[in-house]
């Protein structure tokens, strides 16, 4: 295990240092007050909210949760930047994955989902913070999302408010894992941000090939079928007749892991699984025209002037040791909308391609 993590360590200070290189040889060759280049930092699992003039952004940090805090979200590497959260329970100690800020009716509040050491005991937890902006005062635990009566694993929340109700969204298991892992995309009901007011609704699982690709191109492959359906996230349509949840599927050491898209009629009943449709093939997935693959765990931003929407994931930039979660790097991307007001994500961006900084 020594051995393991000391790889880890190595593969991933290679990976960072990479990407840093690069970065600083393209950043010579651009006018960064108003043009920016991808990638615009490195790690898995991007997600931001932009509040009162600023982005709070936070990823995947191994044994701790990190804050940024920028009015450039192209410049993550020179934020401002706090250890907001060292786990104080064994219980929710180790591989803690998939961070994601919220402000929530005065409070912001970071779910995560974390395990005693065995990571097929995840679970989703919540932390507290009641001051005007993240960085300052202190988080608190408020504790575990209990998503259902037999505690199956869970992992990637996030939540959102429509029509006066709060919503939990993430990706669990139907029951504990056998032999096959299956991830399905859940919705539940809110009483408050920690405690949930409904059973849990299953509105997708990875029935589709693309959702269900396991195998990398080179044959690495985990130790049993792994079929993926995570990292719900909630967006609207231009207008709002229509709520949107992008999920991420597949396996993430593969080229194949891709965004997919439910979406459900605003005066529907979200938590009927027929009010979900889900599109039949990928929205964003892999270029390898652009040297870009596995595209995932989508986050959306707005400008500063409210008038453009960005969305966040993560890539890999090459497909040698793409079993490593190490290898990956963050892409910013402007999105676009179609005539019906649905959002047009478009392909991933080559490495290093001038683009305009969102507007201010």
């Amino acid at each position: 295990m020594k051995n393991l993590l000391y790889l880890l360590f190595i593969l991933s200070t290679v990976c960072t240092s990479s990407c840093q290189y690069k970065k600083a040889e393209q950043a010579e060759a651009i006018d960064s007050t108003t043009m920016y280049v991808n990638h615009i930092f490195w790690g898995p699992e991007p997600w931001a909210i932009f509040k009162d003039g600023k982005y709070y952004y936070t990823q995947t940090v191994h044994d701790r949760i990190t804050l940024w805090e920028t009015d450039d979200i192209t410049q993550l590497e020179k934020a401002r930047k706090k250890d907001v959260w060292f786990p104080k329970d064994s219980l929710n100690a180790y591989h803690l994955w998939s961070p994601r800020i919220e402000w929530i009716d005065g409070k912001w509040y970071i779910y995560y989902c974390a395990d005693d050491g065995n990571t097929d005991n995840h679970q989703i937890y919540v932390l507290e913070n009641d001051s005007p902006t993240p960085l300052e005062g202190e988080f608190v635990m408020k504790g575990r999302v209990a998503t259902d009566a037999g505690n199956n694993w869970a992992i990637h929340a996030s939540s959102f408010e429509h029509r006066g109700k709060r919503y939990l969204i993430w990706s669990g298991w139907p029951s504990r894992r056998a032999y096959q892992e299956t991830q399905c995309i859940y919705i539940a009901e809110m009483k408050n941000p920690w405690t949930l007011a409904s059973e849990r609704v299953l509105i997708s699982r990875p029935d589709l090939e693309w959702e269900c690709q396991w195998i990398s191109i080179d044959g690495s492959k985990s130790g049993y079928p792994i079929h993926v359906n995570e990292a719900p996230c909630f967006f609207r349509s231009k207008n709002g007749d229509k709520l949107l949840i992008y999920y991420s599927a597949s396996a993430t050491w593969t080229p194949f892991y891709s965004l997919g898209l439910l979406e459900a009629d605003a005066d529907s009943d979200l938590l009927c699984p027929e009010s979900w449709k889900k599109r039949s093939e990928p929205v964003f997935t892999q270029a390898p025209e652009n040297e870009v693959y596995g595209p995932g765990n989508v986050s959306f931003v707005p400008s500063p002037n409210g008038e453009e929407w960005f969305m966040l994931y993560h890539v890999h930039h090459t497909l040698h040791d793409i079993f490593s979660n190490n290898h990956r790097c963050i892409h910013l991307q402007k999105i676009g909308w179609d005539a019906e007001g649905m959002p047009v994500l478009g392909v991933p961006q080559k490495e290093g391609t001038m683009l305009a900084k969102p507007a201010n």
